[in-house]
């Protein structure tokens, strides 16, 4: 008959040994970054208090732009809490996620006003606190995308510090760049562009920003200990946009992604050398 203590002790070891890595093993989806929405994207998502097109899209790897053609969202991208978006292309053509269905159209959003909290430190807080709705459905933050058509950006490199994992480097694979870094050390904007996500709501990103730089290309940045900017704010290149901490995962570091049409792409394609 097995020995329970030799049991307990072989356990042990393999729990110890799923925590050395930098993400918790909790689940799938608190694998840090690399958990976000594996396999296709559903038909249909129905949006929750605190979600903005972008991070809808971003959370499925699909491009905002053919999100919002889909549901018949003008350029504001005005969603709403309760409404229903189709995630799948209508026409037949191969989108991210693979699969097609049926258009469904979307709803006008009602008029109302959001506030966006600057500072975000609790990733168990939810987005609806983040976020203080008028007594009608308040719409999400919406975008101008002001950084004009889809002319070269100039990156530079968010933080600069040694590079923990590439991208494509581990299961499931990095969708990004991980580089370490100290508790509270400034992470800078990548690129000039605006603003058009701040918040937790993205499980696996901890506190995350997103900007959105020319339409074709967004870069984003998971596991803030503190955010300073908001959604709808422009911000330059090399400006101070948050500090590096360890929400949504179990190191401190900066989790680091180019997406170029809803596509994760390599960054040191587009960083320069260092």
């Amino acid at each position: 008959m097995p020995n329970p203590l030799l049991l307990w002790l072989i356990s042990l070891l393999l729990l110890l040994q799923g925590c050395s890595s930098g993400y918790a093993p909790v689940s799938e989806r608190s694998l840090g970054a690399r958990s976000e929405a594996r396999g296709p994207a559903p038909a249909s998502y129905r949006v929750q208090r605190g979600d903005t097109l972008y991070s809808i899209s971003f959370r499925y790897g699909l491009d905002y732009r053919e999100v919002a053609r889909w549901n018949g969202i003008d350029s504001r991208y005005f969603i709403y809490p309760g409404q229903s978006l189709t995630l799948r292309s209508p026409g037949g053509s191969k989108a991210a996620s693979g699969s097609t269905a049926a258009p469904k159209p979307s709803s006008p959003a009602p008029a109302a006003s959001t506030t966006t909290a600057r500072t975000v430190t609790n990733t168990n807080r939810s987005e609806a606190t983040a976020r203080t709705p008028s007594s009608s459905p308040a719409p999400s933050k919406p975008s101008s995308a002001s950084s004009g058509g889809n002319g070269a950006v100039s990156w530079q490199w968010p933080h600069k510090g040694r590079i923990i994992s590439r991208f494509g480097g581990g299961e499931p694979a990095n969708k990004g760049l991980d580089i370490a870094g100290n508790a509270g050390e400034p992470v800078k904007a990548a690129a000039g562009g605006e603003v058009v996500y701040a918040g937790n709501g993205l499980l696996g990103y901890g506190n995350l920003v997103i900007l959105n730089h020319n339409q074709r290309y967004l870069s984003a940045y998971a596991h803030n200990s503190r955010i300073f900017v908001r959604e709808g704010d422009k911000v330059k290149a090399g400006e101070k946009i948050a500090e590096i901490g360890n929400t949504g995962a179990t190191r401190t570091m900066l989790h680091f992604e180019i997406r170029r049409d809803g596509n994760p792409v390599d960054p040191l394609r587009y960083l320069p050398k260092q």
